[in-house]
C-alpha cells in the first residue's frame, strides 16, 4: 500500500531523516517505533503530506505520488490520528465527524438528518454506541478517539496512522481501541501504529520497524523478535535488562503510614506505609482508585476518613501546601495539564515548588534561578539548550525529567510518581528509572503509581495492589511478580486480605 524508497529530510543544518526505507502492506499493522528524535513524527508528515521530503521516492497504492499538502494525501485515502485529537469540542459528533465534507441537502443546505444516519453508521461499523448528537466535550478520551477514527472512514481510508494512541487510554479502553483496529485490518486498510509501549506492540503488530536518529535500523516480522531484542535496536546498545538493581526490603524506617483512608466514591479504608529508601508500586487496574488513595494522602483530594502519619508523627490529613512543608511531593500523570508550565521556561519550572529559594524582596532572582536550573539540568542529564529552553519545545522523557527535578528538590521525606514515564520513549524511561533508585538510595521513599506490569515488577521493592477502591493486598520482593499482581488486582474486594 505505501512504500518509501529513500527518503531525506533536513531542517536548519539538522538531518532529521536519512536514506529512510519503509513499507506498509494493506491489511497489516505496522508498528513503527523508536527513541524519541528518532525520525517518527518527520516520517508520518512526509506520509501525510504536510512536509515535502528532500530527497527519496514516495508509492502509495501502486503509483509514485508527489503530495502537495495534506489533503491530497486524505483524499488518497491517508489519514493520520495524532496524540492530541483534531476536535472541535463544542460540535457534536456527527459535525465533527462530516466537518469539510458536510451532507447537504436541497439549495446546498447542510442535511442534519442525513448527517445524524451517516454517522450513526460509521460508529456502527466500528461497533461504538455513540449517540451522533452527542457533544463532544462530554465524550470519554477513548470516545472521542472513536469520533477521529470515524473521520478517517468518511474518507474510504487506506491508510490509517496512529501516533501514540493509548497515552491517554488504557486498560479496557485500549483494548476496545485493539479490537477497532482488527476489525480494519480485516477490511483492508492498512494501519501504521506508532507507540512507546512495547507491549501492546507485540499485542497487535504483524511487523515492527525501528527507527534511531533519523536512519532506518531494521524491520521484521513480530513474531521473529523478543522484547529485549527490540529495545537494544532501538537505544543501541545491549540493554538486558533496564531497571536498576533493586536496594531489597526491611531496611529503612515507615517514613509515612496512611491507615483507613476513604474518598467518597472512590476509596474504601485503604491503607499502607512507605519506608525510607524503597520504592513502593500502587499497582492494579484503570479505575482501580490508586491515584485517588495518593491524592488523598497528599491533600489533592478531600477524604472523608483517615489518618496519615509522618516519620511517626501523626498528622491527620493534610493540605497540599502543608504536605510540601513537610517534604512531600508530587509528579502527576498529566505532565502537560497538570504539572508543567507549558508557557515558562526550563529553569521556571525546576523552581516552581521552591520560589523561597529564588525569591529576594518579593521578586525573583532569575539568577540564582538559572543557576539551580543550571545543577539540576546537569544532575539529571536533561537534553536542552538551557535554563532559558522553553519547556514546550522539549520531548516528553526530558519534560518529565524536569518535572523530577522540581519535586525532587523538596521533597525530603516522600515523592510520589504518578505514572512517571507515560509516553516516553525507552532511552528516557531508563533514565527516569535511575533517577528514582537514586531518589531512593538517597533516602526517599518512593510511590509509583504505574499501569505497566513491567515496570512495576522491574522497580518496585513492595507492591500494594488496589481493586475497586480496596487494598486487596501487599507483595515484596520475590514474590513480586505479574501473575500474582493480576491476581490481587482482579479478585473480588471480599477476599482481599487484611492491610497492616
Amino acid at each position: 500500500m505505501l512504500k518509501l524508497t529513500g527518503i531525506s529530510k533536513g531542517f536548519a543544518g539538522v538531518q532529521a531523516l536519512s536514506g529512510i526505507n519503509f513499507d506498509v502492506r494493506a491489511g497489516e499493522i505496522h508498528a513503527l517505533v523508536g527513541e524519541n528524535g528518532a525520525g517518527k513524527s518527520t516520517t508520518i508528515k512526509i506520509i501525510a503530506g504536510a512536509l515535502q521530503p528532500d530527497a527519496g521516492e514516495i508509492a502509495f497504492d501502486g503509483k509514485v505520488v508527489s503530495w502537495s499538502g495534506p489533503a491530497d494525501a486524505k483524499a488518497a485515502g491517508i489519514h493520520v490520528i495524532y496524540q492530541e485529537f483534531v476536535l472541535f469540542p463544542h460540535l457534536t459528533v456527527a459535525e465533527n465527524i462530516f466537518l469539510g465534507h458536510e451532507r447537504r441537502g436541497r439549495f446546498g443546505l447542510i442535511d442534519h438528518d442525513r448527517t445524524r444516519r451517516d454517522a450513526a453508521d460509521l460508529l456502527q461499523r466500528l461497533g461504538v454506541a455513540i449517540d451522533p448528537d452527542k457533544i463532544v466535550s462530554e465524550l470519554t478520551v477513548a470516545d472521542q478517539q472513536m469520533v477521529e477514527i470515524s473521520k478517517a472512514l468518511v474518507h474510504k481510508v487506506k491508510l490509517l496512522i496512529l501516533d501514540e494512541p493509548t497515552a491517554v487510554i488504557s486498560g479496557r479502553e485500549a483494548d476496545l481501541l485493539f479490537a477497532r483496529l482488527a476489525a480494519l485490518k480485516a477490511e483492508g486498510v492498512a494501519i501504521v501504529y506508532v507507540s512507546h509501549r512495547l507491549e501492546e506492540i507485540f499485542q497487535i503488530a504483524d511487523r515492527v520497524t525501528v527507527f534511531k536518529d533519523g536512519a532506518h535500523v531494521a524491520t521484521t516480522d513480530i513474531g521473529d523478535v523478543n522484547r529485549e531484542r527490540l529495545i537494544s535496536l532501538m537505544v543501541g546498545r545491549d540493554l538486558k535488562d533496564i531497571f536498576p538493581p533493586k536496594r531489597g526490603t526491611g531496611g529503612g524506617k515507615v517514613t509515612l503510614k496512611a491507615e483507613n483512608v476513604s474518598v467518597a466514591g472512590r476509596v474504601r479504608n485503604a491503607s499502607l506505609e512507605l519506608r525510607a529508601g524503597e520504592i513502593t508500586a500502587l499497582a492494579g487496574m484503570v479505575g482501580a482508585g490508586r491515584t485517588e488513595f495518593a491524592m488523598a494522602i497528599f491533600g489533592g483530594l478531600p477524604a472523608s476518613s483517615g489518618t496519615v502519619w509522618i516519620d511517626g508523627e501523626q498528622v491527620g490529613m493534610l493540605s497540599p501546601a502543608q504536605s510540601i512543608r513537610r517534604g512531600m511531593g508530587f509528579v502527576t500523570e498529566d505532565r502537560k495539564g497538570q504539572g508543567l508550565a507549558m508557557l515558562l521556561d526550563v529553569a521556571a519550572n525546576v523552581t516552581a515548588a521552591d520560589l523561597d529559594a529564588v525569591t529576594r524582596r518579593g521578586v525573583i532572582d532569575r539568577r540564582r534561578e538559572n543557576q539551580i536550573a543550571r545543577e539540576e539540568i546537569e544532575k539529571y542529564r536533561i537534553a536542552c539548550r538551557g535554563p532559558s529552553t522553553p519547556v514546550a519545545t522539549m520531548s516528553g522523557g526530558n519534560q518529565q525529567k524536569v518535572i523530577v527535578a522540581r519535586w525532587a528538590r523538596t521533597s525530603r521525606k516522600v515523592l510520589v510518581l504518578d505514572e512517571p514515564t507515560r509516553g516516553v520513549d525507552v532511552g528516557a524511561k531508563t533514565e527516569i528509572y535511575r533517577i528514582m533508585r537514586q531518589l531512593a538510595d538517597d533516602g526517599i521513599a518512593l510511590l509509583m503509581i504505574s499501569s505497566e506490569l513491567p515496570e512495576v515488577v522491574g522497580m518496585a521493592d513492595r507492591v500494594v495492589v488496589m481493586r475497586e477502591g480496596v487494598v486487596s493486598g501487599e507483595l515484596a520482593g520475590a514474590a513480586i511478580n505479574e501473575a500474582a499482581i493480576m491476581r490481587l488486582a482482579t479478585q473480588h474486594p471480599s477476599a482481599a486480605g487484611s492491610h497492616p
